[in-house]
């Protein structure tokens, strides 16, 4: 069941949204390969403004989640593609379908 989650807006420095976009569609690949995610999205608000938000069964598996690949390449880029640090909420998921 899908009872913890992750919401995470990203603002890519005026340039380098397409290397934001290309990061976080191909992201997805990594998220399939990970044991405890259970969905994975990634969406774009506006020009410069990405986000993620993924689901998980267990507090473990979010906490592995942000340990992993995704969130490690995500971090080290940072730098590179992102006009501040990316902005990590832990929500709880009151209903889905």
């Amino acid at each position: 069941m899908k009872k913890y989650g992750l919401l995470i807006n990203l603002h890519a420095k005026e340039g380098k949204e397409m290397e934001v976009h290309n990061y976080i569609q191909e992201a997805v690949n990594l998220a399939r390969r990970e044991h405890g995610t259970i969905s994975w999205y990634s969406y774009r608000i506006d020009k410069t403004t990405f986000g993620i938000f993924d689901t998980f069964e267990n507090e473990e598996g979010r906490e592995a989640h942000l340990q992993g690949e995704i969130a490690g390449g995500l971090l080290e880029r940072a730098p590179d593609f992102l006009s501040e640090e990316p902005e990590i909420k832990k929500v709880e998921i009151l209903s889905a379908v």
